[in-house]
C-alpha cells in the first residue's frame, strides 16, 4: 500500500511518524518549530489531532470527568481542561500541514468526530489516523474508511473481538489499505508491556501491515518491533521535555528521534532474508580464516605431526578438517615454514 508517495510494506524501510499532539503548548510559532526540527531527524510523516474539548468530551469537572488517579500525568484535570490544553487548533492545521510538505513530510491527523474528518477532507490529507480510544467508534471508523484513503488503526485496550469489528467496519467501507498498531494505552508504557510478539500475530490474523505506536521511553521498544515485522513506527515528539507539554513524558528530544529514525532503518536493512556463506562483504575476509600451514622447515619424506603441520590464520592452505588426514603422512618435497598445504604435498 502506498500513503502519499511514500510505499508501505514488509520489503520497505519503517514508516515513522512524528505525533505532534498538545506538546506546541498552544503557539503557533513552537508548532512550526516541531515541524523543522522533526523533518531534520529524517521522518517520514507528521501527525496532527483534530478535536476540540466540546467534540471529545462534556464540560463536566467532576466525576468520571475528573482526573483523580495520583499516578497520572494529569492528575487534577478534568478531561474537558485537559483537551482544551492539549488541542491543536483547527485553523493552525493548513500552516502545520503546508510547512510539513515543504520539508518533505506526509501530514495528516487523528480526527475525533465526523466534524472533523470533513474539515481535514478540506485539506485533502492523504491519510487518516484512528486512535485507540475511538477505535470502538464505528460510525467515525466507517465515515474515515468511506473517504478511500488509506487508515492507521492504534489497537491500544481492543481485544481481538472488538479489533476484528473495527476491520469488518473498514472493509465494509470500502477501505483495504489500513495499517494496525500495536499499542499499549499506558501514558508513558512500560516496556514489560508492549507485547511486540503481537505484531506478525496482527498481520497474520488480519492481512493487513502492521507496525507500533510507542508510548514507552527510549529507542529500544520500536527498534524491536521493526525486528518483529513493524512497518510503521509512530512516536510523539517534543522539542525539549523539560519545558514541559501535555505528553513530554513520553515523547523524544529531535536528537533522540533522530536515533530513532536511524536505528529503527538500520534494524530493517539488518532483517535482510535468509541466507547462508559468505556475502559479498564478506568475500575478502575468506583469506584470514583458519586452514593447514606447513609449521617448520621439512624435508622431502618427513612425516607430517602436529608439530610441524598446524591450523593457522590465514587460509589459502587446505581445510582444517583435514589435518587428520595427512598426520603419519610424508611429505613429497621440501617445503619451508609458511607453506600452504595442498594435496601434492602428499
Amino acid at each position: 500500500m502506498k500513503i502519499g508517495d511514500k510505499r508501505i510494506g514488509a520489503d520497505q524501510a519503517p514508516f515513522i511518524i512524528a505525533e505532534l499532539s498538545g506538546n506546541h503548548d498552544q503557539s503557533l510559532d513552537k508548532a512550526l518549530a516541531m515541524v523543522d526540527a522533526a523533518a531534520a531527524t529524517g521522518a517520514d510523516a507528521l501527525k496532527l489531532q483534530t478535536y476540540t474539548a466540546d467534540t471529545i468530551t462534556l464540560d463536566v469537572h467532576e466525576g468520571e470527568f475528573y482526573i483523580d488517579n495520583p499516578e497520572s500525568l494529569w492528575h487534577g484535570y478534568s478531561l474537558h481542561q485537559l483537551y482544551q490544553k492539549a488541542m491543536t487548533p483547527w485553523e493552525w492545521h493548513k500552516p502545520i500541514f503546508d510547512r510539513a510538505r515543504q520539508l518533505g513530510m506526509i501530514a495528516f491527523s487523528s480526527p475525533f468526530d465526523l466534524s472533523a474528518v470533513d474539515y481535514l477532507e478540506d485539506l485533502d490529507v492523504p491519510c487518516y489516523k484512528i486512535a485507540s480510544f475511538e477505535n470502538i467508534d464505528h460510525g467515525l471508523i466507517a465515515r474515515v474508511a468511506q473517504t478511500g484513503k488509506p487508515v492507521i488503526v492504534s489497537t491500544g485496550m481492543a481485544s481481538q473481538a472488538e479489533l476484528a469489528e473495527t476491520v469488518e467496519v473498514l472493509r465494509a467501507n470500502g477501505c483495504e489499505d489500513f495499517v494496525l498498531l500495536k499499542c499499549t494505552s499506558q501514558y508513558p508504557a512500560r516496556p514489560r508491556d508492549a507485547n511486540l510478539r503481537t505484531i506478525p500475530h496482527l498481520r497474520e490474523l488480519f492481512q493487513c501491515e502492521v507496525g507500533l505506536s510507542d508510548h514507552t521511553t527510549g529507542i529500544g521498544v520500536s527498534v524491536a518491533a521493526v525486528a518483529m515485522g513493524a512497518s510503521v513506527i509512530e512516536k510523539h515528539f517534543v522539542l525539549d521535555r523539560s519545558e514541559g507539554g501535555v505528553d513530554a513524558d513520553f515523547s523524544m528530544e529531535p536528537n533522540e528521534f533522530k536515533a530513532l529514525v536511524d536505528e529503527c532503518r538500520r534494524a530493517k536493512d539488518a532483517l535482510g532474508r535468509v541466507h547462508y556463506g559468505c556475502t559479498e562483504k564478506e568475500v575478502a575476509s575468506r583469506v584470514h580464516r583458519r586452514s593447514l600451514y606447513v609449521a617448520l622447515d621439512m624435508k622431502a619424506g618427513e612425516r607430517f605431526t602436529e608439530a610441524n603441520l598446524r591450523s593457522v590464520r590465514p587460509g589459502l592452505g587446505l581445510a582444517p578438517k583435514y589435518l587428520s588426514h595427512f598426520l603419519g603422512k610424508t611429505i613429497k618435497r621440501d617445503a619451508k615454514k609458511g607453506t600452504p598445504l595442498s594435496w601434492d604435498l602428499i
